[in-house]
């Protein structure tokens, strides 16, 4: 029996490339360090393992869950908004539950658009933002991000076919893979754009918690009208170190909602109470856990920033997420300097080639191993003389 012609027609998973190179270096006994895993190295906070423990030990979350999620969950989601952004959120009408918010970016177009409807994705962009396409028979146009515009579409670039065409478009920021930000005038202008051409917003907030310098990343909702066109994605993955636990919610725009709960009755059965239960906690809790992680980052951020300058690799500092956008030297494509480094200093980073032809020419670099990792990286590249 044959593949569907949907999977046949799925673009090639990067991440599994990037993971067999890696283990297969690892098997042959290298000492490998890790620098192209998009995986929190740290554990979940203690308070939220005990509120799973305690919620996993009671027989009423060994029944199936209500298929939309259970209600402290949805209006933890609410609260959360509310306290860290100032957006009012109805927990019945306008919150998701999801088993990670990769599958709400996959399924979302399956339940909102109709074979040959257009979606925008930026480039370069989180790969599996393309998987959703084949799988709806859709066609998708690329916004190309370029580092003179901070690495945010120009959305005059995209010609009138296109915008009379798109019906849906995706963000990301803090943006995976590049550490760009974007601030409330992008997406102010994101609002008037989307409503003059009738395209629907996703955006992305996985990293939303991950902000440098004093400044908190801001949330597409927080722009006026935001609502009426969009929606946000937001998982505690990366906030909370939960990125095994598969737990996250979109909120927004309730008719988007609507599609996203709707296309879920049919496909999946409801998440572990337990987990939404403690995933609830995660969110109500005190949230000076976060704020430790993004300190832990940022000085990981630093450290990064004077090693490469320390031998003469000329990066600019990310301003949120927890990864770096690093030019690859002249005379190598990202693949190449990917191989190059993992065969000749044993270091493991993501070519940027595989987030989109705009990725060609860089390199993702985690912050997720710590900060003697790191210099010991850069001095395994320093010896190979390459700046």
């Amino acid at each position: 029996m044959d593949f569907s012609n949907r999977l046949q027609n799925l673009p090639t998973q990067f991440f599994a490339s990037l993971v067999a190179k890696t283990s297969k270096a690892v098997a042959e006994g290298r000492d490998v360090i890790n620098l192209g895993q998009g995986n929190p190295d740290q554990p979940t906070p203690d308070h939220i393992i005990k509120a799973l423990q305690t919620a996993a030990a009671d027989p009423k979350t060994h029944k199936y869950s209500p298929f939309r999620g259970i209600s402290e969950l949805r209006q933890a989601a609410a609260n959360f908004y509310k306290r860290e952004y100032d957006v009012d959120i109805d927990p019945d009408l306008e919150v998701a539950i999801l088993a990670g918010t990769k599958i709400g970016l996959v399924e979302l177009p399956l339940a909102l658009l109709n074979p040959q409807d257009l979606l925008l994705l930026p480039d370069p962009g989180y790969p599996d933002y393309f998987s959703g396409a084949p799988l709806a028979n859709i066609d998708y146009e690329l916004m190309h991000l370029h580092p003179e515009n901070g690495y945010l579409p120009d959305f005059n670039d995209l010609s009138e076919t296109v915008c009379s065409r798109a019906k849906l478009m995706y963000l990301n920021y803090p943006n995976n893979p590049t550490g760009a930000v974007a601030n409330k005038d992008f997406f102010d202008d994101t609002v008037a754009f989307a409503k003059d051409h009738n395209i629907a917003v996703v955006h992305d907030f996985a990293y939303g918690a991950v902000g440098f310098e004093g400044k908190k990343p801001v949330s597409f909702l927080q722009s006026e009208g935001a609502k009426e066109v969009g929606i946000e994605m937001y998982t505690l993955s990366k906030t909370y170190n939960m990125a095994g636990w598969r737990i996250g919610f979109a909120v927004g725009h309730s008719k988007m909602i609507e599609a996203l709960n709707l296309i879920q009755d049919h496909l999946f059965a409801g998440l572990f109470p337990a987990v939404q239960l403690a995933a609830a906690e995660a969110l109500n809790a005190d949230q000076q856990c976060v704020a430790d992680l993004v300190d832990l980052y940022e000085k990981r951020r630093n450290v990064l920033v004077k090693e490469c300058t320390r031998i003469g690799w000329n990066i600019e500092a990310p301003q949120g997420s927890f990864f770096a956008w690093l030019p690859v030297p002249e005379g190598f494509t990202s693949i190449e300097f990917a191989d190059f480094l993992l065969e000749k200093a044993a270091i493991s980073v993501a070519a940027g080639s595989g987030f989109g032809d705009s990725g060609e020419g860089f390199i993702r670099v985690g912050l997720l191993v710590d900060e003697n990792r790191i210099i010991e990286a850069m001095d395994r590249i320093d010896k190979l003389a390459l700046f």
